[in-house]
């Protein structure tokens, strides 16, 4: 669930100002910036150490948060991109301090993605064992009435997987 521009302006109304005119605006923006991208991060850590526990349906209920910060941190991040030469001379330390900041963010994002990845190939495996066997014609171990040999089996009736997560 993404926010639209209407919401995301109510939470982050930086990122809608305009051109950049003064240091105070410069130093706003990059602090807003900066708590959407920290809210985000303690976010994403707390969804990868719940996956990695196992914990998978305590994780997906993160998902409507982490979402309407994702639309925050891409709207900001679209906006500082689009006032790069206003940010750099009016407030050159708080921009220093932004690129640290999503340096440091980066490799957290990378860990989430691989243990999200890791927890998708798992679950698709699972869900090719249940298949397989649902699947695989059963094999009666015993002799038919009279002693005659087992009839041939049926395949099972196939499942449904919905795969949208």
């Amino acid at each position: 669930m993404s926010l639209d521009s209407k919401q995301i302006a109510e939470m982050a109304p930086e990122f809608f100002s305009g051109a950049i005119v003064d240091a105070e605006a410069a130093e706003a923006t990059c602090r807003r910036l900066e708590g959407a991208m920290a809210r985000l991060l303690a976010v994403v850590e707390k969804e990868t150490e719940l996956v990695r526990l196992g914990k998978l349906d305590e994780a997906g209920s993160l998902q409507p948060e982490k979402a309407k910060l994702v639309s925050v941190y891409m709207r900001g991040m679209t906006y500082v991109r689009d006032q790069t030469i206003s940010l750099g001379n009016l407030a050159p330390v708080a921009v220093e301090r932004l690129k640290r900041q999503h340096q440091e963010f980066q490799p957290v994002l990378r860990i989430n993605l691989a243990v999200l990845a890791t927890a998708r190939e798992v679950a698709d495996g699972l869900l090719r064992k249940v298949a397989e066997g649902a699947g695989s014609a059963r094999k009666p171990l015993t002799y038919g009435p009279g002693g005659q040999g087992p009839r041939t089996s049926e395949l099972a009736d196939g499942i449904a997987v919905n795969r949208a997560l």
